[in-house]
């Protein structure tokens, strides 16, 4: 496997069999979502064969493929050919019921209602589409979306979606997930690992959800990318833990020996070299040491953490933004209801709800990248707003890395561009990397490198830790906690409440607005 020009891995074999239950784990950029891709289908590996073997489910962590006038029933359904069959069988019937005053119309179309019917039952029947609504309210669908179309939901909701669709899609496939846990609820994460952890077929799951690779693996892949090798552990998680720490103190310690000895040696030998008679052994002594020496395993590099900084905030007025009245409807469906909103200069904000419940559309609006349908959104003066979207939408997908950036920071040189690019961990030939084919963890540092330059002092964040290693996700909240300027927050991580500090909650859909208070800690999970 290779991404671009690097090598990610070579000489592999691997074999996923039903029960096996790995966790593929590594740092952001290290290969893990590109071998993922490879596993389901989607591309193609560098050299090798990928075989499989049974049906193949992928959820990847961009789920907007979907058509969006599709229902969320129908979407859910067509996992297993339901739709097709449960609209024919609705079909049937409609025509039944126009055929009803003629006899001979009416005997054709009951003829067709029953070979419909047939059909249905084939796929699963009644007893299938029970199931399929029991998988959506576990991930925290209520019935009253599951007839709307995908277009109308938020990101997080057609994400569940998409999840509930490859888990409705049968037992004994093979599963690939990449961050299955990102928009999920605490009751639907808890859900989530009783589901896999009791599931028959093969699952490979990407996560940096630490509680569930603890609940679910019984296999970890860790992908070095120092080594471009992945190495195969057969145990769960915590064992594998335990098993990579005395790894590591195994081969500090013997490091440590041979580093000694390989020093009395050559200390040694530098005494013998003077004496003509002890020279040839002095020589074959200090070979002896270096050879000591090239025989350990290689020492394993601290691994980098990217250096995330937010922007020095450009002067503005006492209110930079604010909001009146927003209204804002999908398909009948409103979404936002007379939200009012005043955000001071240098002020912090959370904004808490169901999915669903208008988050993201609320700070969409704020952005600018979506209209109200009533209401406005009121710029103060010297505004410089700096967004960053939970579906990267602020990334142009065809263009590279560096191109990215470049758009994002005209004011800045090639160089100083790829000085940025290298302090988020963007280095060589991954600069010229498209974004399409970053991972989710990569569009995160590359969306927060935009941020940078952008001399924001608002900023509007919406679940800026999802993908990320902790690592990473250590240096954004830092950055957060360090920000002089106003931010407008949506997070499902309590430790981006800490960083955040929040002087006020605003609770959608109802837009109450309230002086935070440790009392709405428990919704930041639930939302």
């Amino acid at each position: 496997m290779r991404a671009g020009a690097r090598l990610l891995l070579s000489d592999l074999s691997l074999t996923v069999s039903a029960g096996d239950r790995i966790g593929l784990v590594g740092r952001n950029g290290a290969g893990k979502t590109t071998l993922l891709t490879a596993l389901a289908g989607q591309t193609r590996p560098a050299a090798g064969t990928i075989t499989s073997t049974g049906p193949v489910g992928y959820l990847p962590q961009d789920s907007r493929a979907a058509d969006p006038a599709a229902t969320v029933t129908d979407r859910i359904l067509s996992a297993r050919g339901l739709d097709r069959a449960l609209h024919a069988l609705r079909a049937a019937e409609a025509a039944m019921a126009r055929a009803a005053a003629d006899p001979a119309a009416l005997d054709r179309a009951m003829n067709a209602y029953a070979r419909a019917e047939a059909d249905f039952q084939a796929a699963g029947g009644y007893p299938a589409e029970a199931e399929a609504a029991r998988v959506a309210a576990g991930l925290g669908l209520p019935d009253r979306v599951l007839g709307r179309p995908l277009g109308e939901l938020s990101g997080g909701q057609r994400r569940r979606v998409e999840l509930a669709r490859i888990l409705f899609a049968g037992d004994s496939g093979t599963l690939l997930l990449d961050e299955p846990t990102n928009h999920l609820d605490a009751d639907s994460v808890a859900w989530l690992r009783r589901f896999l952890a009791t599931r028959r077929g093969g699952l490979v799951v990407i996560s940096h959800d630490a509680a569930l690779l603890a609940e679910v693996v019984n296999r970890v892949w860790h992908l070095d990318p120092q080594r471009a090798a992945l190495d195969v552990h057969n145990t769960g998680w915590h064992t594998y833990l335990a098993q990579r720490a005395a790894d590591e103190r195994r081969r500090t310690r013997e490091r440590a020996n041979a580093e000694r000895k390989a020093a009395a040696l050559h200390a040694q030998a530098d005494r013998m070299r003077a004496r003509v008679a002890t020279a040839t052994a002095a020589r074959n002594m200090a070979r002896r040491a270096d050879r000591m020496l090239a025989d350990l395993e290689p020492a394993r590099r601290t691994e980098k953490a990217a250096r995330i900084r937010l922007p020095e905030p450009a002067p503005c007025g006492r209110m930079p933004l604010g909001a009146v009245s927003l209204a804002k409807s999908y398909g009948g469906h409103q979404v936002l209801r007379g939200v009012d909103l005043a955000v001071d200069r240098g002020s912090r904000l959370v904004v808490l709800g169901l999915n669903g419940a208008g988050k993201t559309t609320l700070l969409r609006i704020l952005a600018g990248a979506e209209r109200p349908d009533g209401g406005r959104v009121v710029h103060g003066p010297g505004l410089r707003l700096g967004y960053f979207a939970q579906e990267h939408d602020t990334l142009h997908r065809e263009r590279t890395v560096r191109e990215n950036l470049a758009a994002a920071a005209p004011q800045l040189t090639d160089g100083e561009v790829r000085r940025v690019l290298g302090a988020f961990l963007f280095s060589g030939e991954d600069a010229d990397k498209r974004a399409e084919v970053l991972s989710g963890g990569e569009k995160t540092r590359l969306a927060l490198a935009a941020l940078v330059h952008s001399g924001a002092n608002v900023l509007l964040l919406d679940e800026p830790t999802n993908n990320l290693d902790p690592a990473s996700r250590d240096e954004v909240l830092a950055a957060v906690g360090s920000y002089p300027g106003a931010i407008v927050m949506v997070t499902h991580d309590e430790g981006a409440i800490d960083a955040l500090r929040p002087e006020r909650v605003l609770l959608l859909p109802d837009a109450d607005e309230d002086l935070w208070s440790e009392e709405y800690r428990d919704l930041v999970t639930l939302a």
